[in-house]
């Protein structure tokens, strides 16, 4: 299923897709795709502004064995691009805010970037601190961003994230303008960048659980599941070529 230009409907319709999508991600790891003593929860509240999608990992009983996902070493991400961040790694001996659930550990979120993300400078810069946020708080995240960049990111999610740890130049393809982002909070940091366009198909991301090691996130499957049920008539809207709209 290729990926639509939601930029060709409004905000409102975009956010009917990304709330189905994020049931049908959430669905995905729980049906197989985490170990056994993680789960997803779709929308709940961690410090700051509500996340899309929360991994949490039940607190340890001795009972059993801990689970592990895929082993960097053994597996790495498959993504265009790989960036570290290891100068930080002493500054982060200092002590740690842990933040908790009362369910579980929060050990990952999955944030998909929407219109109202990019609406305004507030907006935005509260998007990019909540990330670097959770990355400085030892929580993985997964950005998911098919909107092509504008003012207030000419270069990406990435960059504007990725530069409250290091800055660095970052170029995205002109010809694969959206981006998806792992980010190993570590240490060290890692970022796995892959960079798509309107009309590929989307790769499935790491999605790490603690340092160097991980679950694959199905994005693609998730995405054609969440069209397959999208209304008949707003799909039109996005399959009919942009000079029929004319």
């Amino acid at each position: 299923m290729p990926v639509h230009d939601w930029t060709r409907v409004d905000s409102g319709l975009f956010h009917a897709f990304h709330q189905r999508w994020i049931s049908s991600i959430s669905d995905a790891l729980n049906g197989g795709v985490l170990p056994s003593d993680y789960f997803a929860l779709a929308e709940q509240r961690v410090r700051g502004p509500i996340p899309d999608v929360l991994t949490l990992q039940l607190a340890a009983t001795g009972s059993e064995p801990e689970s592990t996902g895929v082993a960097v070493a053994a597996a790495p991400p498959k993504t265009r691009i790989v960036r570290r961040s290891e100068d930080d790694i002493y500054a982060a001996k200092a002590d740690q805010i842990t933040v908790r659930h009362r369910h579980g550990n929060v050990v990952a979120v999955i944030e998909i970037v929407s219109p109202g993300n990019k609406a305004s400078r507030a907006e935005f810069l509260a998007l990019v601190q909540k990330a670097a946020g959770l990355i400085h708080q030892n929580i993985h995240l997964l950005m998911i961003d098919l909107l092509p960049p504008g003012r207030r990111d000419p270069h990406g999610i990435h960059k504007a994230i990725w530069d409250e740890f290091l800055e660095e130049d970052f170029d995205l393809p002109p010809d694969k303008p959206l981006t998806l982002a792992a980010y190993d909070a570590g240490p060290p940091r890692v970022a796995y960048v892959e960079t798509v366009a309107v009309g590929d198909k989307l790769p499935d991301m790491p999605l790490f659980l603690k340092p160097e090691t991980y679950v694959p996130t199905p994005l693609e499957a998730t995405y054609e599941q969440t069209w397959s049920v999208f209304p008949r008539a707003l799909k039109g809207l996005l399959e009919v070529p942009p000079s029929a709209q004319s």
